[in-house]
């Protein structure tokens, strides 16, 4: 990681005058091919429009990798001049404590209340009045993303809902490919999510994740989600998985894994190895059952640097805070990384068929996902029961809706 330097902008004199250029580092968990090519679209425009040098600085490991990493530096006094993290709570306790800076003046005049597409996103970036995060896209994991090689192998359509995908698994493993690709650590992390709304439907997502009821849990829709979740496991193996979610979309392409429940980022990498929506793959929001998408996405944050940091660098991130949510930033970065953007008055005509998808359902509303609704501790404590689960055959469908119930219960 580049050390992110208190005094970034250098005073170059030529011919008399004075010109600065900042260096702001951004750090954020993008670092995937199809993340990466949509983040050098927010660098090039910044760097375009200001002078200033945007320095990469991409933590491994996703959200639960890479958030204490920046939380800890900004609790240590060494923070960047700005970070990507979840839509959601994962940054409430740094904006309470006064580490994080509101953006309300600097932003005030771009009528944000007007055009973003749905104000719950701004919800949790608000507190006492001020405005501490934007918002930059929408992102959903609810998606089940189908191998049109797998299924031209077997002589069979594609399917287009999840019965339909669970009755093709005996077929597919009769021809030696895999009925579902994982990678391993947090990407099972979603799929009870999306079974969760597939399957249980919107009053059961609003029940667990946002009135954290663990009757809900123990109750029969949520039951069908243990089910489904055993079903899975039966054709899965640790041996099995592959490193990373875009391994997951290269086995898809090559028809040697059928299916993948995983958020919208994913078609970002399909793209770049190639892949056609309708031609090499396709995409199912939820389930190809709902009518409604679990929304949340990524939020950039502005650190409060410390005393003495040069003005320009300040300016710099004020420049970028304005940058992130205007319409020419939003569209370049969006059409590249997969996520819906968070305007509502730019032209989506380039969308892809699985964005347009989405974008039609956004009229019935988003539902909260996990991500936006629970702590970091909490996500933690699903994940690593999600994990053991899927591992562990010895873990009944019983012990896992109670365990299941006694997170959500204690989750604040």
């Amino acid at each position: 990681m580049k050390k992110f330097a208190v005094v970034a902008a250098m005073a170059t004199a030529f011919m008399g005058s004075t010109a600065y250029a900042a260096e702001l580092e951004v750090t954020h968990w993008w670092t995937s091919a199809g993340e990466a090519a949509a983040i050098a679209e927010f660098a090039k425009v910044f760097e375009e429009e200001t002078g200033n040098t945007w320095v990469d600085s991409a933590l491994a490991g996703s959200g639960t990798g890479a958030n204490p990493v920046i939380i800890s530096r900004i609790i240590g006094g060494d923070p960047m001049g700005a970070t990507q993290m979840n839509t959601g709570r994962d940054a409430e306790e740094l904006i309470q404590a006064g580490l994080m800076r509101d953006l309300t003046e600097i932003v005030g005049d771009m009528n944000i209340d007007e055009f973003y597409v749905d104000q719950s996103l701004l919800e949790p970036c608000r507190y006492e009045g001020g405005l501490y995060c934007l918002p930059i896209n929408i992102h959903s994991w609810d998606w089940l993303w189908l191998s049109t090689a797998a299924y031209e192998k077997i002589g069979q359509p594609v399917p287009t809902n999840w019965d339909e995908y669970v009755a093709s698994w005996p077929a597919l493993q009769e021809a030696g490919i895999l009925p579902f690709g994982l990678a391993t650590g947090w990407p099972i992390s979603g799929v009870p999510g999306v079974l969760m709304s597939g399957l249980g439907g919107s009053d059961l997502v609003l029940a667990i994740n946002r009135d954290k009821s663990a009757d809900a849990v123990r109750g029969e829709e949520f039951r069908k989600v243990a089910e489904a979740m055993d079903n899975l496991r039966s054709v899965i193996s640790p041996e099995m998985m592959v490193p990373s979610f875009g391994d997951v979309g290269n086995q898809m392409l090559e028809g040697t894994a059928a299916g993948n429940i995983h958020g919208d980022w994913l078609q970002g990498d399909l793209q770049i190895a190639g892949g056609v929506p309708g031609e090499n793959y396709e995409c199912l929001p939820a389930l190809g059952l709902g009518d409604q998408l679990t929304g949340g996405g990524d939020s950039f944050y502005f650190p409060v640097l410390p005393e003495g940091t040069d003005p320009a660098v300040i300016e710099a991130q004020e420049q970028l805070a304005r940058i992130l949510i205007s319409p020419e930033a939003q569209l370049k970065f969006n059409l590249v990384k997969g996520s819906m953007p968070i305007r509502t008055d730019i032209d989506l005509s380039q969308a892809n068929p699985c964005m347009q998808k989405a974008l039609g359902m956004l009229e019935n509303g988003l539902l909260p996902s996990g991500d936006f609704a629970l702590s970091s501790d909490t996500q933690q404590q699903l994940q690593d029961l999600n994990t053991e689960f899927i591992a562990d055959d010895s873990i009944t469908v019983d012990d896992y809706v109670e365990r299941y119930a006694s997170i959500i219960e204690s989750a604040d």
